[in-house]
């Protein structure tokens, strides 16, 4: 990609500006007669126009060619990618666990590699998820893809990630995560195999979470948030993949539609790395809900109740007294897709591998195994440092409702309940 310079902004629903040659951004408008350097302007909408001061997103694009000259799309395979409603199977109240996906054995591209597990709502009533698991171990040559069902969220787990995307480049790693909003162009390269969790967000656009009695400083920082500077490709032929009510489709170009040179607006990518996140948590007794580790959520429309919510458990310190330290057990009305990206999750002492995911539905029974019980209720309870781990969790209103693939796969962990066997009965 062509740049004046490579690097990112700072911040989190900003209106930023961006050129990747001198001279492209018009000033004092968004749609002059002529566009500065034979441009063509363009706008993309990622909310009504009449939305909310607060939540109305859009950027200008100042383009070689305009997005609309392309033909007509055909219909691709769907491979194992699935969108809602997600009915092909019936969901169990079962706890579910899995095996990390192998990497793939032959060439495989981003949109090649991609296996959907669970998902509620659907695409057409812009509610609900679909979580998939990516896994690519060459780049997406000569074509890119766009999703007009939602944003797409990348949490990778094992290599780092490219992603070419229509006002610039993002890089991102374990650790990091990186979001392309809906309607986006972009492609996704690697330099070895990758694999890592891909959310699906057909809801509203993530946003921060509000802070309330925590004040303004707390959990994920605005100022921690990159978004891409201007860059542009003037390649040749290429086939553009949509992914339109929940099935793919594409069509060929004669030229790359990451071809924007100069771009302003709040409707943007953006990366964001973990460890920024300022973990808080109780000072004297008890554990505090684990809502108090969220760094973006979706709402839903209803106040407090969040189509998805994203939150991780990062290294952090544990000094609560007289206190059972890991979460307890639980039944929660909301429902939980959790994975690992790195260590041990410190409610599950074996058996959650990186790369591998949990469910916990909506009222399923859980918490910690009987290991990490054991340990737990017997150690001494000293100031101890949670290190070297990083798992996270989407947590949504609606239940997660897995795919037949995933239901059928061989990394199901078929005795996953097993863990909360040999409680007994303690009373004296």
């Amino acid at each position: 990609m062509r740049s004046r310079r490579i690097g990112y902004q700072s911040g989190f629903g900003n209106t930023f500006s961006t050129e990747a040659v001198k001279g492209a951004l018009p000033i004092g408008r968004n749609s002059p007669q002529r566009a500065p350097l034979g441009l063509y302007a363009e706008v993309l909408s990622g909310s009504a126009f009449t939305a909310p001061r607060a939540e109305n997103q859009s950027t200008w694009l100042y383009k070689l060619r305009p997005s609309a000259m392309h033909g007509p799309y055909r219909r691709l395979k769907d491979a194992l990618l699935r969108s809602g409603p997600f009915d092909e199977v019936e969901t169990p109240p079962n706890r579910l666990r899995w095996d990390p996906f192998p990497l793939p054995s032959r060439p495989t591209d981003f949109l090649q590699g991609l296996i959907t597990i669970a998902g509620s709502g659907e695409p057409a009533a812009q509610a609900g998820v679909a979580v998939h698991i990516y896994r690519a171990n060459r780049a997406m040559k000569d074509r890119c893809f766009w999703n007009a069902d939602g944003e797409l969220m990348f949490v990778p787990q094992q290599g780092s990630i490219r992603l070419l995307t229509e006002l610039g480049l993002l890089e991102a790693g374990p650790g990091e995560i990186a979001v392309v909003p809906r309607g986006m162009k972009f492609k996704l390269a690697v330099e070895g195999p990758v694999r890592g969790y891909l959310c699906e967000n057909y809801g509203a656009p993530f946003r921060l979470p509000e802070l309330g009695p925590i004040g303004s400083q707390g959990l994920a920082q605005a100022r921690d948030f990159q978004a891409p500077m201007a860059a542009f490709e003037e390649g040749g032929k290429c086939q553009v993949v949509a992914k339109f009510m929940g099935a793919l489709w594409a069509t060929e170009q004669s030229h790359s539609p990451l071809d924007v040179v100069a771009w302003h607006g709040d409707y943007v990518p953006y990366k964001y790395d973990l460890a920024r996140f300022m973990a808080i948590g109780t000072i004297s007794f008890d554990h505090a809900d684990p809502s108090l580790f969220t760094v973006l959520t979706s709402p839903s429309g209803q106040a407090g109740v969040a189509n998805c919510d994203f939150v991780i458990f990062p290294p952090r310190w544990l000094v609560a007294e007289n206190t059972f330290r890991p979460p307890w057990f639980h039944r929660n009305v909301m429902s939980e897709l959790m994975g690992l990206v790195r260590g041990v999750y410190d409610a599950k002492a074996e058996g959650f591998l990186p790369g591998g995911v949990s469910i916990h539905n909506c009222m399923s029974a859980h918490g910690p195994d009987l290991a990490t019980y054991a340990k737990a209720s017997e150690m001494e309870l000293k100031p101890q440092k949670i290190e070297d781990t990083l798992a996270f969790m989407w947590e949504s209103r609606f239940v997660f409702r897995p795919t037949r693939f995933a239901l059928g796969a061989p990394q199901l962990q078929k005795d996953y309940d097993r863990v909360w066997d040999g409680f007994r009965k303690n009373r004296r």
